[in-house]
């Protein structure tokens, strides 16, 4: 009976290292872990993801490597992982655009739901519409009256088709009966340039504005959330103007398809707490940023729900790329 229970005993010990997620096994992880960031470097989500990656290689041992892969509104981190091993120590910053540029595709290039495996939602940002210190228009209602009698000349900038200040700014003219021409930009930086030097009337973009509105070389008209922004408790936002529209862009951290549950889990476990780590709160805070974590299972469902709310969006207002 002894050998008996002493053979269970092994055979079920034998059964848990099978059960054990493979990353565990393998000490995951043992070497740098690759973050695509589909902006340009010293924009908004840029910083933030430096300051989240930083607190999470120290919690990791290894270092948590920005690759920039700006242009095409976002997309170009997530279209490199569609050919990557999913084994963890490939990842990347998933912003909306990535869900809504197969919705308004003809020939989608991957399906938004099933071709990611999401691991953790982070926050959202903090978006208004900026112009120069030297326009004339004071208030965002008095630049939507000027777009409206200038059917056609007004210019305005966002970092990409298909971006949520793009659709934002879209859903906005067509609710005042708007013609203007959107311009998109690679990141940031190439937006706040255009706007100073002239080639665009307005800015779509988020917070990294702040420091030159606060400065008096921007003028903020708007922000687009659900309250007024800490920093900015002068200026409106939407709901305040008379338009009914919060938006946020809300986003996480996902990897390619197919990605061990163990590991998911063991990438989770580093990132969560680097989420909350001072350094990167205080990045957060810099921007007036949201928290808005989701575990793996919450965010692949809140996916899958904004998937199909824009799917009707683009549809009804009729977005399409080819």
């Amino acid at each position: 009976m002894t050998l008996r229970i002493r053979r269970r005993a092994a055979l079920a010990l034998g059964a848990a290292t099978l059960a054990t997620p493979a990353i565990a096994q393998a000490g995951f992880p043992n070497r740098p872990i690759r973050m695509y960031v589909p902006w340009a470097p010293g924009g908004t989500t840029d910083v933030q993801m430096r300051a989240l990656c930083e607190a999470a290689a120290r919690r990791a041992g290894q270092p948590v490597v920005i690759e920039n892969k700006s242009g095409a509104g976002g997309i170009l981190g997530a279209q490199a992982m569609l050919t990557e091993k999913p084994d963890g120590y490939t990842l990347g910053q998933m912003p909306v655009t990535i869900w809504r540029t197969p919705l308004m595709s003809t020939r989608p290039m991957w399906d938004p739901v099933n071709d990611f495996t999401y691991v953790i939602h982070l926050c959202g940002y903090l978006f208004g519409v900026v112009v120069r210190a030297d326009a004339p228009w004071k208030t965002f209602a008095e630049f939507l009256d000027h777009a409206k009698r200038n059917a056609g000349k007004i210019n305005y900038g966002t970092p990409g088709v298909g971006t949520s200040l793009h659709l934002t700014m879209e859903r906005i003219a067509s609710e005042r009966g708007i013609d203007w021409t959107h311009i998109p930009f690679r990141g940031f930086a190439e937006n706040m340039n255009a706007l100073l030097g002239g080639q665009i009337d307005a800015l779509a973009d988020s917070s990294g504005w702040a420091q030159l509105v606060e400065d008096g070389r921007a003028r903020l008209l708007v922000t687009w959330g659900e309250q007024r922004a800490k920093r900015f408790p002068d200026t409106p936002t939407l709901r305040e103007t008379g338009i009914d529209i919060v938006s946020a862009s809300p986003y996480g951290i996902a990897g390619p398809k197919g990605m061990d549950p163990g590991v998911v889990r063991a990438v989770h476990d580093i990132f969560r707490p680097a989420l909350e780590d001072p350094a990167h709160l205080a990045i957060l805070e810099r921007f007036d940023m949201p928290v808005m974590y989701k575990g793996p299972e919450e965010y692949r469902d809140f996916v899958r729900q904004q998937v199909e709310e824009d799917r009707a969006m683009i549809k009804r207002l009729g977005l399409t790329l080819n």
